[in-house]
């Protein structure tokens, strides 16, 4: 399957993006992410002001299959969540590059630097697809 992935964002090896976006860092899942879980049902969003950790959970994506742990890409504070997920989680899976899930005030910005350009995630990827 040929999966699309955003130039502008960086990945983590948990399959979630972070994007740079005027100081912050907005944070969704990949389209990798979305089509495994396949249809989402509910998403369980951090509060506005919690403190993100760099590879730790903060959320939880709950499909139709299982319920799936969201990491964190960045440390920070979370500034804004997306409320339209909580009555349409699918938009997740219709454009899950749009539909982000939180924005973070980040603490630490060299940690995007740690995280895989696209090209190298899409790899990535492959890499996963090869191995199952």
């Amino acid at each position: 399957m040929e999966y699309k992935y955003d130039a502008k964002a960086h990945y983590a090896t948990s399959h979630e993006w972070a994007r740079a976006e005027g100081g912050l860092i907005v944070v969704g899942i990949s389209d990798y992410a979305q089509d495994l879980l396949s249809d989402l049902v509910f998403v369980d969003l951090p509060e506005v002001g919690a403190t993100a950790k760099a590879g730790k959970a903060i959320a939880v994506a709950e499909s139709v299959k299982a319920a799936e742990d969201v990491y964190s890409p960045v440390s920070g504070e979370v500034v804004e969540i997306n409320e339209d997920l909580i009555d349409t989680p699918e938009l997740l899976n219709s454009d899950p590059y749009g539909a982000w899930l939180f924005k973070v005030a980040p603490s630490d910005s060299s940690e995007m630097e740690a995280l895989m350009d696209a090209s190298a995630y899409e790899t990535y990827v492959k890499e996963q697809q090869e191995a199952h």
